[in-house]
């Protein structure tokens, strides 16, 4: 047989057969060449090795494809203590949880998956799969076609669905993956010129609605699809609450709540609100929605959960409080300004926990009981802030009390100090099998009060999910006392002012603290 050589005489079947030793021999090479001094090379070589490059990179989908299809397939995602793909892609590889879910994506479209009898089966998307394979689309190019062809009506015809995907695949090889949606649009457009083949179950297909992760100013984006009912309902509410005049946080005088319980005198009124109503349309619909909420969250619609992601729940550093800068930490993992919270510690009935500095021994909140209390759920979240498994991104509301220094059946107890937070998956990971986590407090040092987490039968050290606490590298670790066996911590000071300075007997911060004190007395 003839050897296949490359354009750089490379003998394919001269390199290794192993994927390792491939892997391996791919990462020897991507480093000696960001290494090399590139200077020396000639204009010709390097626009050839940038194209020789991207090709490659762009191989890669297929290649990093077929390995998931294997740590799918053989369930070696279990083997790092991961009970999914995605969360070993999304942590044990620290991809996060946005391109973990382009590697899958990507894997169901031109993945190589086995069929229950063992059969091979055929790449969903071939002509994608051929095109990734020779280099000339990349993964980007797989999510946008993918995208486009969500969008086809469920009741069109597998041959047009095809005939698209090769439309798509040969245009990918020439364009950009955002220079796709046009081609897309018109494709969409000629499948289903009349708008009739679209229905009811392609619109809940396509619901949903997305909520963004906070930027510099802790402003989040939302976007995503609203079903024709959802938004009839909307506009109504919209139509009531975000009136001019209603709702206007800026305005002392404002009507709050909904246009249609005024009585005809505050409709007098509501027309004086309206002309000093300076927000755009957008933004009377931000406060209307916040309003709408702030009710159904005061009318205990929610009902009265045992544990706390039907509350408004908020942590905040003893420093930052008495500093009143900072922020403060939600339930739901949302970061909330000092200043903000302090706006919603005078109108709510919030629960105020004080730790020690720099660690998070949480105080006097000790019970025994097997299911975790309301009280001792609000001093894991405190404490912890999410699930405590390093790598785990889940915030405290989808946690469960995990009991972390010996499990219940084992005769562990249900005080604070053995509890920690751990999501549906990781609680129910922990237990004796390979795979599997050990668990540990952590009883002294800067991390005291902390969980630790290890895969079942190693000899490793405990590790602890920084995720919950970016600032703990910040924190100088606090002097050791010397004192050897358990003792009481007693309650710490809580200082409400400034050093050297007190603010005016009025001021709102002073007034809201007074609050908090006296409903936890």
């Amino acid at each position: 047989m003839t050897a296949q050589l490359t354009s750089t005489g490379i003998d394919p079947g001269a390199l290794p057969d192993s994927p390792l030793a491939l892997t391996e021999l791919a990462d020897a090479v991507i480093a000696k060449l960001a290494a090399m001094p590139l200077s020396r090379a000639g204009d010709a070589e390097v626009l050839a090795a940038v194209e020789t490059l991207e090709r490659a990179w762009r191989r890669s989908a297929a290649a990093n494809t077929a390995l998931l299809v294997e740590v799918s397939d053989r369930d070696l995602f279990t083997r790092t203590g991961h009970t999914t793909v995605k969360r070993f892609y999304a942590q044990h590889l620290r991809l996060g949880h946005g391109e973990a879910k382009r590697r899958l994506i990507t894997a169901e479209s031109i993945g190589v998956f086995t069929a229950m009898t063992g059969d091979k089966l055929p790449p969903k998307r071939e002509p994608l799969a051929a095109a990734a394979a020779e280099g000339t689309i990349s993964a980007e190019h797989v999510i946008e076609v993918e995208s486009i062809l969500a969008k086809i009506p469920r009741s069109t015809s597998p041959d047009e669905v095809d005939t698209a995907t090769t439309i798509l695949a040969g245009s990918a090889a020439e364009m950009a993956p955002a220079d796709l949606r046009p081609l897309g649009q018109r494709l969409l457009a000629h499948l289903d010129p009349d708008g009739t083949l679209a229905d009811d179950t392609d619109r809940q297909l396509r619901r949903g609605i997305t909520i963004g992760r906070q930027d510099g100013q802790l402003m989040s984006k939302i976007s995503g699809y609203l079903t024709p009912a959802l938004r009839a309902k909307l506009e109504v509410l919209l139509d009531n609450w975000a009136a001019p005049g209603m709702n206007n946080p800026d305005d002392p005088e404002t009507h709050t709540g909904s246009k249609a319980d005024l009585t005809d005198a505050d409709r007098t009124s509501l027309a004086e609100s309206a002309r000093r109503d300076s927000r755009l349309p957008a933004q009377r619909n931000h406060d209307a929605l916040e309003r709408g909420l702030d009710w159904i969250l005061g009318h205990q619609a929610l009902g009265r959960p045992h544990r706390l992601p039907a509350e408004l729940v908020i942590t905040i550093d003893e420093a930052d409080l008495a500093r009143r800068a900072g922020v403060a930490l939600t339930a739901t993992g949302t970061m909330i300004p000092t200043s903000d919270l302090i706006s919603l510690a005078a109108d709510a009935t919030p629960h105020l926990e004080v730790f020690k500095t720099h660690t998070r021994t949480v105080l006097d909140f000790a019970r025994s009981k097997r299911i975790a209390t309301k009280a001792q759920r609000l001093a894991l979240f405190g404490a912890h802030h999410g699930c405590t498994r390093p790598g785990c991104t889940e915030p405290f509301s989808r946690t469960q009390a995990h009991h972390a220094a010996q499990d219940w059946a084992l005769g562990g107890k249900t005080d604070v100090n053995d509890l920690t937070p751990a999501c549906g998956p990781d609680n129910r990971n922990v237990g004796t099998r390979p795979g599997q986590w050990e668990t540990a407090p952590i009883p002294a040092g800067p991390r005291e009060g902390r969980t630790g987490w290890r895969l079942t039968g190693s000899d490793h050290p405990y590790r602890t999910n920084p995720l919950n606490h970016p600032r703990a590298a910040q924190c100088p670790a606090p002097p050791d006392s010397g004192r050897t066996g358990p003792t009481r911590t007693p309650r710490p000071t809580m200082y409400r002012t400034r050093p050297h300075h007190r603010p005016p007997p009025e001021s709102p911060v002073e007034t809201a603290l007074t609050r908090l004190l006296v409903d936890i007395a």
